[in-house]
Formats: C-alpha cells, structure tokens, sequence
C-alpha cells in the first residue's frame, strides 16, 4: 500500500511540475517581446542624374547624360512574434542620351555621339518585385531567413532566390552571419542598328539600312560583328558577417563577399573602336568596328570592415573600409566616413564623404585603344582606372510617437539625402533620395 502511495505522490509530483514548466512556457510564449510589433510601410523614392564624355555605347567617346527617378514600398508584416514577411516592390524610369544611341540615326536631328537620340532607346522603365521571410527563434539568438525576386527591363529579364542565418552570442554582443543568393539572367540582346546588317547571313552594306546613307571616310565599312548565341547570365554569392561590440562606445563588424559570374558578361550594345582600322561615318557618328567582348566568367572578392564610435549622446563616428579584388584585374580601395549630428530629441543631420579608387581592368581599351586582333576589349569608363570623390549630406526626422497620420498610418520618420560624386575623369553625379516610414494602426 506504501508503494502505491509513493508511485501516486510521484506522478502527482510530475503532473504538478509539467503543468507549472507548461504555465511556465505559456507564460514566455504570451509575454515575449515580438520581433515586429506591428505592420511598417516604407516609401522610398529618389532622383539621379549624371554626366560626362565617355559613353560606353558610342566606344568611349559621347555623351553620359541620364535622369533616372525611382520609386519604391517595402512593407513588413509580422505574421506572428516570431515570423515577417518583408514585400519590397519598385520602379525605375530613365531617360538617356547615351542608351538613346544605340540607333543614332533615327531621330530628326543629325546623328552624333555627344547629342541624343529621340528614338525608342532614349528611356525605359525597370520594375522589381522582392519577397523576403524571416524567422526568429524563441531566445531571439537565431535568425533564418529567405528571399525571392523578379526584375525586368527591355533587354533582360532576371530571378533571383537566396537566403541566410544569423547567430547571436555573448548575451547579443556578438553576431554571426552568412547568407547566399543565386540569380538567374536572361539578355534579350540589343546590338547597335549598323551593325545589325552583318549578322550571319545578312546582305552588309546592300542592306536597305545603308540606302538612303552616305558613308564618310572608309567607305568599304567592314566590322567585326556576330551575336551572341548564350544569352544568359548567372551570379551566385556568398557573403559572410561577425559584429562585434567592442565596448561601451565602441562596436566594429568584418564583412566578406564572394561573387561568381558565369554566362553573358558583355553589354551587346556598346561599341568599340579599333586603333588599326580606318574610320567610318554616317553624318557626325562614327560607325562601330565591334561590340565589346569580356570574358564568359568573373571572381569577386571584397572584405570590409565598419568602426562606429559612440562620442557622446550627441555624436557617432561611423567609419568603413573595403577591399575589392576580381580576376578581370581590378583593384579598388573605399573609404567612407558619416558623421550623425543628434539636434535634438527628433533631427539628426548626418555629413558624410566617401573615397573611392581602382585600377583599370585587363582589358579595358579608351576610344581607338583596342586592336582588331585582340580577344577581349571594352571602352566601359567604369572599368577604366580612375578615382572618385563623394560629399553628402542628409537630415532625418523621427516620431517615436506617430502623432501625425495618413489614413491607418502613423507617421514615423522621414529621411532626406543628397550625394554629390566626382570622378577624376569628366564623370559627375549627383542623386537625392527621401524615405518615408509608417506603421499601421
């Protein structure tokens, strides 16, 4: 009898233990702080413009003018405390004046690499759609999250699909990081309209292209030209992370990015320009001898590292440095330094100025540089050595308490940047960008 009372005051004692570790979890799971309180609905929108005498499109001679105005959501929801999906969408519209050459010959005006075009290739419009899950573990130290993406424009179509994983430790002073992404991209190739006519098994110069034009200097026109037949491109990455909160002022984090490439590298429909060929024209536009040729693969690799220093309730020091490297012979070096200025309890103004450098690419060649007899050869100024300047400022807004509304949205801040950026060559730009942010009620 003894034995059965023992056995009874056992499982009692067991049923009364689970049921307060059960109460216990149930009490964890009802009070633990959510990852997201509530839905946030980010509007981004910015305006970019740039300039300079070194289009791609017209072989490294000719105008660089573009406007691009871009506008984009990011809503993030939390399905629950621990999971959000993220929806980023976005548009951009540009308008140029070196894309627009890639037909210099059909708007009303005489054909010249330093004025645009008004034909079909003068603008175009990009769209992207992103959607993105996380999910947190309960102690908050796990985070696994997935993406997936589709982009568009007139000559290319991508997919993109990836995801990562962070790990906090040290009682959240320590994080560890990696994440990989793949994208998968289609070319719908564009080639430069005179060069359209010597494709495999086109006529050449008794093409009716010619017909109503008068070809000045060598007038036995004879380039260099056949398509592509791979038209894709693929790009897988590899990116790794650790921050580190080094004091009580102090927090410094590394980075390091793996990037290959493998498919379609080249731009169909930037010229190039052979030092020993004579030249051709039609009106004030020098006729393409080739299209640019890269190789079919690339390797990337950048480390960086980030130092922000705490100065005081006023004052943050944030610092960067990266390091580029990739098997086409590129070198870069970035230094950025920001500078946020606390005003008061709502304005921040942030100063900021960013250095930038790099070698040139093995087989990067200026306008008439590059040889007939060369394998691979571009006149892309962007992988032409050179360095750069940037100055920049912004000014933020912050209203903790979502005062003011729009509907069923709290307002919650406002982030407006301007960025001046000067190459040492004649390229310029300049962009300015707002970001509005709401939670809903």
């Amino acid at each position: 009898m003894n034995f059965f009372k023992k056995i009874g005051s056992l499982v009692l004692l067991f049923l009364t233990a689970t049921g307060y570790a059960q109460q216990n979890q149930d009490s964890v799971r009802t009070y633990k702080k959510r990852v997201l309180e509530t839905t946030e609905v980010d509007f981004l929108t910015s305006y970019y413009s740039q300039d300079g005498d070194n289009a791609a499109v017209s072989g490294g001679l000719g105008t660089e003018e573009l406007i691009d105005i871009t506008g984009t959501f990011v809503v993030a929801i939390p399905l629950n405390d621990d999971d959000v999906l993220t929806i980023d969408a976005g548009v951009s519209a540009y308008t140029s004046a070196s894309s627009s050459n890639v037909d210099p010959f059909d708007g009303a005006q005489p054909a010249d690499p330093f004025v645009a075009s008004s034909g079909a290739s003068s603008s175009d419009t990009w769209a992207n759609i992103t959607g993105a899950y996380s999910h947190t573990s309960d102690d908050r130290n796990t985070i696994v999250s997935g993406k997936l993406s589709v982009s568009s424009e007139y000559d290319y179509f991508s997919v993109g699909f990836g995801g990562g994983l962070t790990k906090l430790f040290n009682e959240k002073n320590t994080e560890v990081s990696i994440n990989a992404n793949v994208y998968l991209d289609t070319w719908n190739s564009i080639y430069p309209t005179e060069l359209r006519p010597f494709a495999s098994g086109a006529n050449g110069l008794a093409n009716g292209f010619f017909s109503n034009k008068t070809i000045i200097g060598n007038a036995n026109y004879d380039p260099v030209f056949e398509k592509f037949t791979d038209e894709s491109r693929n790009s897988y990455t590899l990116g790794f992370g650790f921050s580190q909160i080094l004091g009580k002022n102090l927090q410094g984090s590394l980075a390091l990015d793996l990037v290959r490439q493998q498919g379609l590298l080249s731009t169909p429909f930037q010229r190039v320009y052979f030092a020993d060929v004579d030249d051709s024209f039609i009106e004030n536009f020098q006729l393409a001898d080739a299209i640019e040729q890269l190789p079919d693969s690339r390797f990337k690799i950048a480390a960086g590292v980030r130092l922000n220093w705490f100065v005081n309730e006023t004052i943050v020091v944030r610092s960067y440095y990266r390091y580029y490297n990739d098997d086409w012979g590129i070198r870069s070096h970035t230094a950025n330094v920001e500078l946020p200025i606390k005003l008061s309890d709502k304005f921040t103004v942030y100063p900021s100025y960013r250095f930038y450098e790099q070698s040139g690419a093995d087989y990067f060649k200026g306008y008439e540089e590059a040889l007939s007899t060369d394998t691979f050869y571009t006149s892309d100024y962007d992988l032409s050595e050179y360095s750069a300047n940037q100055f920049g400022v912004g000014i933020s807004y912050t209203d903790i308490f979502t005062t003011m509304h729009i509907w069923k949205l709290g307002f919650k801040s406002i982030d407006v940047k301007f960025y001046k950026y000067d190459r040492n060559t004649t390229f310029s730009s300049s962009i300015i960008t707002a970001g509005f942010k709401f939670v809903m009620d």
